[in-house]
């Protein structure tokens, strides 16, 4: 590495967010490594978060800090705005909710050299630690966050948006952030840049902190918009197409998703047992083995120790058992699990209905997928 270090450009992006103005913004001032200026955006905040941010703005400051306001248009347009906006080499980004350890930057910076000729650095990305309460929601998010990362290799396909730094010439090379992105512009703009041949290394020792993920209706709102986006990735950047590592950041979703359909076709294959078993006066168990409604009884069963291995064991189990604090774990802390499992697979099936929705009709991100037959 040079000698005199890159200026680095921290920008972060709000909506709604007035209590977290302050930590976020006192966090990324606190950063050891100079030289940095700080760029926050608002996005039409309606919540005072716009007023809370302005009281930051100093150009002039040791750290120079610039206050940007904009209509609410979306993630993705804040955080091409303050890369057009932005001085640095490299530029960094991360999420109002998140409150950087003081090394953040300095420890992103030591990941900037390619180790061989291969190897062109084109983002570096950090670790997430999300903290949690009490509540059955916030240690759920902060087990599978570090079930994650546990096992992340070294050259990885995303560079999270709450932790990482990209390269400036190489981010505005492939074009930046589109602001017609729905969610997941951290996702679609790694994988451009590891199209072209670019690596993307990732760093423990950067780290950030998550504030905890308090409300289920919040937890769910965003797997649902992940998903939604998730059919965009997919769809543009199949396997077939994709250089470099493969996506190591699905995590759980895979396994939840199986939930609810496996849940629907146990009440469906369980409900005709049940009706022959309350409407047949002369049922009995003999008579009963070699019918359908027998049949599909046994099934049904199958499905719920199908569910029970889900839920407890493999990458699901380990975030469901992380999620059980030292003497709680009682009838009452399981079904609370089992319950924000069932909502969460129901919020990716309907996040992924949006996301078909958004296929068909080319927008929030999507190539218009009958343009060729309009032609």
């Amino acid at each position: 590495m040079s000698a005199t270090l890159p200026l680095v450009s921290i920008t972060v992006c709000v909506r709604d967010g007035v209590d977290w103005v302050d930590g976020c913004i006192e966090s990324l001032k606190a950063q050891t490594h100079r030289p940095i200026e700080i760029i926050a955006v608002d996005d039409g905040s309606v919540d005072g978060s716009k007023e809370r941010l302005l009281a930051w703005h100093n150009p002039e400051g040791e750290v120079p800090t610039r206050i940007l306001t904009q209509e609410a248009k979306g993630l993705s347009a804040g955080r091409q705005w303050a890369v057009n906006e932005s001085q640095g080499a490299w530029i960094a980004i991360t999420d109002i909710d998140v409150r950087p350890e003081p090394d953040w930057i300095a420890k992103l910076i030591e990941n900037i050299e390619p180790i061989d000729e291969h190897e062109e650095v084109v983002a570096v990305t950090g670790r997430t630690i999300f903290r949690h309460g009490e509540d059955i929601v916030s240690r759920v998010r902060s087990a599978e966050i570090a079930n994650k990362y546990r096992s992340r290799p070294r050259r990885t396909s995303l560079a999270n948006g709450p932790c990482s730094m990209f390269n400036r010439e190489s981010l505005l090379a492939i074009g930046g952030f589109d602001p017609s992105w729905y969610h997941a512009e951290d996702m679609e703009v790694s994988l451009r840049l590891t199209s072209e041949g670019g690596t993307i290394v990732y760093a423990p020792n950067a780290v950030v902190q998550h504030v905890p993920e308090l409300e289920s209706s919040r937890f769910l709102a965003k797997r649902a918009r992940d998903a939604r986006a998730h059919t965009r990735i997919i769809r543009h950047y199949p396997r077939r197409k994709r250089r470099g590592p493969d996506l190591d950041f699905i995590g759980s979703s895979t396994l939840v998703l199986t939930v609810f359909p496996m849940w629907v076709t146990a009440i469906a294959c369980g409900i005709p047992f049940l009706w022959s078993l309350a409407t047949e006066p002369n049922w009995s168990w003999e008579n009963a083995q070699t019918r359908w409604q027998t049949q599909l009884l046994l099934l049904t069963l199958a499905m719920m120790v199908v569910h029970e291995f889900i839920l407890w064991r493999g990458p699901l189990g380990v975030v469901n058992r992380g999620a059980l604090t030292a003497g709680k774990s009682t009838v009452i802390e399981i079904i609370k699990i089992r319950n924000l499992t069932m909502r969460w697979s129901i919020a990716l099936w309907r996040g992924l209905f949006y996301g078909i929705v958004d296929a068909i009709l080319g927008k929030n991100g999507h190539s218009p997928m009958f343009s060729k037959r309009r032609k």
